[in-house]
């Protein structure tokens, strides 16, 4: 992390007071070892939720659905829409769920493990194949949950936002001309994404 810090420093002076003021980037691993279908699942339970209602619908889902912990995606197929909606999912989260469980059941969900040796636009490709999961959800599976180093999720409201105040300019750039800013980053782009984010939190 050392050397990509003072690489996107070198690209763009104005990061160097965010790299003294947060530190090292951390990349943090938080799911489940070589779970891709909790990393999904949860991924599709928390679209346009807080993390602390999103947590509550997981939890709910995994003891109605599970173990209390993990979901069941055998229990997830065999469950009506309506109730996989009584722990508190929209109706198009429930069938996105429905399509996760079937098609983690027909064994075309690849591990995490799997996932290691592709490119990120195999593994977009691949993924955005589920029900309910884009492009921006597996640009963050990939920074953290796959650790990959060079991801700009350029359609991200907080980066967008993020570069803004730090360029100093009036308006957000969009998602193009982002990513021809982001590729003076390259191959270090998650880390530079990761300090932008801490912009918002000051």
């Amino acid at each position: 992390m050392t050397e990509a810090e003072a690489f996107i420093v070198s690209g763009e002076p104005r990061f160097a007071p965010l790299v003294d003021k947060h530190g090292p980037c951390v990349l943090v691993t938080t799911a489940p070892p070589d779970n891709m279908v909790a990393c999904l699942a949860g991924a599709i339970c928390s679209q346009q939720l807080s993390t602390k209602a999103a947590d509550t619908i997981f939890r709910r889902l995994a003891t109605q659905f599970g173990d209390g912990v993990h979901v069941d995606v055998r229990m997830v197929d065999e469950a009506s829409l309506e109730s996989l909606r009584a722990v508190g999912l929209s109706w198009a989260k429930a069938g996105y769920l429905k399509d996760l469980a079937a098609r983690a059941l027909a064994g075309t969900i690849p591990s995490l493990g799997e996932l290691g040796s592709r490119s990120e636009d195999e593994i977009v490709a691949e993924l955005t194949a589920v029900k309910g999961i884009g492009r921006w959800t597996v640009e963050m599976l990939l920074m953290f949950r796959l650790g990959r180093l060079d991801v700009w999720p350029v359609d991200d409201l907080g980066i967008r936002a993020g570069w803004t105040k730090l360029m100093g300019l009036e308006e957000r750039l969009t998602p193009k001309a982002l990513t021809l800013e982001g590729e003076r980053f390259r191959p270090y782009r998650s880390v530079a994404a990761w300090y932008l984010w801490r912009i918002l939190e000051d």
